[in-house]
């Protein structure tokens, strides 16, 4: 009952005071989901066209169709995209205010986590925000939980971690959410957090798959049963979710792990279904997966995801780049649902850090250090041992001995007062020999992951 009553009443009426049209979305997204592909085709070809309408009025864009005399009212689906270059974060970074609508109002500044090794600062409007809450919503509901029912979350965002005054306290407690901070993993913390979760004895969590399967093999270690808690599953994001991860966290919490994937400048791009199905949110995100061209590959090739998210008015995301690599599946998926799949997605990951006293930490807590220098195009973190660290910079110009010095202060703050931090800056930073990035390397933790054998 009181699932129903904060589901029902509370959470739309927070979501209509802050000017969110959350819930009308949600609903339609819970028709849509069952549409036939040609019935979604149509409806994303409808929105397409009235995004690049709108954009005609935003100078960048402007200038662009213009240049190529490109003409939105000619777009029959999300083919007629190719005749656009790819946007990349240097180019909203180079052209941030020129990507803003004249009569947007009220946007608000976001960041990007920086697990790219290129942080960006864009912005998004209330019609962005009710379509990707109303999507996390949806994908939500179809694993038999909702909002308001018990739930834990393992998060390291400052967004989050910094904003816990007494009115988003309150909203927790009415919410019944608790926020465990991801950054910090000490011996202690980490039997605190299990002490939360036994005593929560939430019905979902929700966090990074590494910090939910470090929890999960912490208890283990201490012989901690948590598979008796009820809890109904476990949402993983902002990570690539591995094998054994999953199986950990499903081990040891007893419950299923339900994938997401998207970001806070690409969107809510897919969730996973009970059936396995991992759903594209097709009616708000066009996706495309292209090569090191730009051209669309093949059903069941690796392509870069590129996505054009239709609520972006206020400041158009057209053919965004996201770095990440994922194969489209061209199967109908069990549970009914017709939204498009996608059959793997091989993003990135980001690797833990060891402070000097043996405190486990997320990698990202080294991560929001560099996403907000001015200027820093790339960034790359290699823990070479818990006393030393090698940071590797790509400035768009050379960093002052200041800015390096507050840098090097900041990192040692979180690490260890006696931590050797070296500041390398560099013209570009390449792949791994794989060819992927990797933008947290840590040797330190090693022999960490290895203490409890992979399932």
């Amino acid at each position: 009952m009181y699932t129903r009553l904060v589901s029902s009443v509370i959470f739309p009426l927070q979501e209509r005071l802050k000017g969110h049209s959350t819930v009308a979305v949600r609903r339609r997204m819970e028709q849509t989901q069952w549409w036939s592909p040609d019935r979604l085709a149509t409806l994303q070809a409808d929105r397409l066209r009235s995004l690049l309408l709108e954009a005609q009025q935003v100078p960048y864009w402007r200038d662009l169709f213009q240049r190529l005399r490109f003409d939105p009212r000619d777009v029959t689906g999300a083919q007629d995209l190719q005749a656009l270059p790819l946007l990349d974060k240097a180019t909203i970074r180079a052209h941030t205010d020129a990507m803003k609508h004249p009569q947007a109002r009220g946007l608000a500044r976001f960041n990007t986590g920086g697990s790219s090794g290129e942080p960006l600062i864009f912005f998004i409007g209330s019609e962005r925000v009710s379509h990707d809450v109303a999507a996390k919503w949806r994908a939500t509901r179809w694993w038999g939980v909702d909002i308001g029912d018990p739930e834990i979350v393992v998060w390291g965002s400052p967004i989050e971690l910094g904003s816990q005054d007494r009115l988003r306290a309150l909203r927790d407690r009415l919410m019944r959410t608790r926020l465990l901070p991801a950054f910090e993993m000490s011996e202690s913390r980490l039997d605190g957090f299990v002490s939360d979760i036994r005593r929560m004895r939430p019905k979902m969590l929700f966090g990074y798959p590494s910090a939910l399967s470090h929890i999960a093999r912490h208890a283990e270690r201490r012989g901690q049963r948590m598979d008796d808690l009820g809890i109904r599953v476990a949402f993983v994001t902002s990570e690539r979710l591995y094998d054994d991860q999953r199986a950990t966290i499903e081990r040891v919490f007893g419950c299923r792990v339900a994938n997401g994937y998207g970001g806070r400048d690409a969107g809510f791009i897919a969730h996973e279904c009970p059936q396995g199905g991992m759903h594209l949110t097709a009616e708000d995100i066009v996706v495309e997966l292209v090569d090191g061209e730009g051209r669309p590959v093949p059903v069941g090739d690796a392509g870069e995801i590129v996505v054009t998210h239709l609520a972006t008015r206020d400041f158009p995301f057209i053919r965004y780049r996201t770095g990440d690599v994922a194969v489209m599946d061209d199967r109908q998926c069990s549970c009914g649902r017709r939204l498009p799949m996608l059959k793997e997605i091989q993003g990135r990951t980001t690797d833990f850090v060891v402070a000097a006293d043996g405190t486990v930490m997320h990698g990202l807590a080294l991560i929001y250090i560099l996403r907000d220098v001015p200027g820093l195009r790339q960034f790359k973190i290699v823990q070479e041992s818990r006393l030393a660290v090698r940071v590797l910079l790509a400035p768009e110009h050379t960093l002052s001995q200041s800015t390096l010095r507050d840098i090097a202060d900041r990192f040692r703050a979180r690490l260890g007062a006696n931590v050797e931090v070296e500041m390398v800056q560099v013209s570009n930073i390449p792949p791994e020999a794989s060819g992927k990035y990797r933008y947290v390397v840590s040797r330190a933790n090693a022999a960490m992951r290895d203490e409890v054998p992979h399932a």
